[in-house]
């Protein structure tokens, strides 16, 4: 009998221990499931800059979607060579250069959001622009970046020079100026925006009429059977203008070749009165130097004939895949709507002056925007043309222009020559036939295409350690020809590049910088697509929770990193949105950043250094297992 009662107590011992195993299970399960359960959404920045606010408050305002951000880059062949590649664009994607001509060969991927609640948030004008011959509208407009001209009003009030409210003044302000040995205009002509924008931007009025309008809309709906020429009614007169427009803002032989620093550094020492700018540079120069900038329109002949150019700061499309999942679209399209909310525009602009193409979105403008508060009101807002061939073509006139090759009317038949036989050279030219694929995924060892990127420049540089921090590689790597500009997009776009000697001490602090949580919970990861890309260097993290990591070992050849020995080191990324308060508020610790500034790379930008590097290795390098990701008790 006491045998059978200590049976029957064991018996329930062991119900009971299943029992708190299960309920252990279900509770490891439901967890599991309802992870499973988020909804995935990709979504690819055109620019780093928009992970500084938009990023966060997505993920704050929408808990149950997991992310993934990637930097992507900004035009519209980038996402058109995804899909010749047979790749799958992002569920929602982000362009800054865009024209419905570079839109239209994906427009069979994408969703038509014409009848969306989102279109009906626009001024029909502004979204009309975007609207195909079919009806349908793909894309939709962040708020409105304002490009026109900036003038240092302190400068103006000093020499008792009035700011000028039409062309004429504009003319007789830098004269004004010149007389005093001021320059009274100039900007950085080398940039193919500079071209575009001072050439559209001089004679805004008639590429406004009804014949530049009409224009436009044959342009923007052309056929690759069916090129459109310039019309020989507006552009005839809008080399006219740009070439007075060059004469008056006394451009001299060799200035085409002047660089933003070269521009606006004697701006800011007050040596020139006028450049042409941003109102986000302005409010930033303000701010940073004291300077009462403002910004003044592209001037016709009375004010009444005055235009702001905008362009918005992006432009957003959904990809027609999200269309096969009910609840996924669902939840796309909320995104959206949140992203082109009030709210979500502010946090797009984070902080800089911007205008809005909504009815229900108010962006008050700030003191920049003050002298061109009369066009806003009267809605002389014109939107950039700007597809790729416009850009590169205004450069190439422009500055044949600026060389006296051509006069007005020898810069129209040029122009229209290239427009209806455009061919773009680094498109054209094959560098090198790559042998080996790599993803960009974040795998169990992190992301092989960065890592075949990163072991690339390494090698080639002949450095024992490459780092590259924040996100460097913005395109899988595929097997194929390459062309100067594929090449161009592996790697994101802007990143500083600095190559000298550190001690193991000071690498390893380099890389608490990148991984660890601080002590007021600034985390400088966030993604695990954002963890720091290494060669000749392996290192260990533990994920104390999703998101956060904590550095443990590293490793360089297999060995323990000896913080004594001195280490060759190549740094390679930005550290906008790693500083950026919003975003991770994870400044480089101070020392470092100013030995790191000693070992600047000058000669190179980060896309000519890939270039140089796979001139002599023809191939992207095998990747390598460069992180290892533990998880916390």
């Amino acid at each position: 009998m006491k045998k059978r009662r200590q049976i029957s107590m064991l018996l329930a011992v062991v119900l009971i221990a299943a029992m708190l195993a299960g309920c252990a299970g279900q509770k490891e399960n439901t967890e599991n499931a309802e992870k499973d359960e988020r909804i995935s959404i990709s979504m690819y920045m055109w620019d780093r800059s928009m992970f500084k606010e938009l990023s966060v408050w997505l993920e704050q305002k929408f808990p149950d979607i997991e992310f993934t951000f990637v930097q992507s880059y900004n035009t519209m062949e980038y996402y058109k060579d995804l899909i010749a590649r047979g790749e799958e664009i992002p569920d929602i994607i982000t362009c800054r250069r865009f024209s419905l001509n570079d839109a239209a060969f994906l427009s069979d991927y994408l969703i038509d959001l014409s009848t969306s609640e989102a279109a009906g948030t626009f001024y029909s004008s502004y979204l009309d622009v975007n609207r195909e011959n079919s009806g349908a509208i793909r894309w939709m407009p962040m708020c409105a970046e304002v490009d026109c001209i900036m003038a240092n009003k302190d400068l103006f009030d000093q020499h008792n020079i009035s700011l000028p409210t039409n062309y004429s003044e504009f003319v007789a302000a830098i004269d004004a100026f010149e007389e005093l040995g001021i320059k009274g205009f100039q900007t950085d002509w080398f940039y193919d925006y500079t071209c575009l924008e001072t050439m559209q931007g001089c004679a805004i009025p008639e590429l406004m009429s009804l014949e530049g309008t009409t224009w436009r809309m044959d342009y923007e709906s052309e056929t690759k059977d069916q090129q459109v020429g310039l019309d020989d009614t507006v552009w005839p007169r809008v080399f006219e203008k740009y070439e007075k427009f060059l004469k008056d803002v006394r451009f001299q032989t060799g200035d085409e070749e002047l660089q933003f620093t070269e521009t606006t550094e004697p701006y800011f020492e007050g040596k020139t009165a006028m450049i042409r700018s941003t109102a986000a540079m302005a409010d930033q120069i303000r701010e940073d130097r004291g300077i009462n900038s403002v910004i003044l329109p592209y001037f016709g002949e009375t004010s009444q004939d005055n235009w702001v150019l905008t362009y918005p700061m992006c432009q957003l499309a959904v990809s027609r895949t999200v269309e096969e999942d009910e609840a996924k679209k669902a939840a796309v399209m909320d995104v959206l709507m949140a992203i082109l909310s009030e709210e979500g525009q502010k946090h797009v602009a984070a902080g800089t002056s911007v205008l809005s193409y909504n009815k229900e979105v108010k962006i008050d403008p700030t003191d920049a925007l003050q002298y061109v508060q009369d066009c806003i009101d009267s809605n002389h807002l014109y939107m950039r043309l700007a597809s790729t061939e416009v850009f590169a073509i205004s450069q190439d006139v422009a500055h044949k222009m600026m060389r006296g090759e051509y006069d007005a009317q020898g810069a129209y038949e040029d122009f229209n020559n290239q427009i209806v036989n455009y061919q773009n050279p680094e498109a054209e030219e094959v560098l090198f036939t790559q042998k080996t694929a790599y993803s960009n995924d974040f795998g169990v060892h992190g992301s092989p295409a960065a890592s075949s990127l990163m072991n690339t420049l390494r090698v080639v540089n002949e450095d024992q350690i490459a780092i590259g921090y924040a996100s460097v590689a913005s395109s899988p790597i595929f097997v194929g020809d390459y062309t100067m500009e594929q090449v161009k997009w592996i790697m994101t776009f802007r990143n500083a590049l600095y190559r000298g000697e550190y001690t193991g001490e000071e690498v390893r602090r380099i890389m608490e910088w990148l991984v660890d949580v601080k002590e007021d919970g600034s985390n400088p990861i966030r993604h695990r697509n954002q963890m720091p890309v290494t060669s000749g260097m392996e290192y260990t993290v533990t994920e104390t929770e999703p998101g956060k990591f904590t550095l443990e070992d590293i490793a360089v050849n297999g060995k323990p990193l000896d913080d004594n020995a001195v280490y060759t080191v190549l740094l390679v990324g930005a550290d906008t949105y790693l500083e950026h308060e919003e975003f991770c508020n994870c400044p480089m610790p101070e020392d470092l950043k100013t030995k790191r500034e000693d070992y600047y790379v000058n000669d190179f930008t980060s896309q000519e250094y890939i270039q140089e590097a796979l001139i002599k290795t023809q191939q992207f390098l095998e990747p390598t297992e460069y992180v290892t990701i533990l998880q916390s008790e």
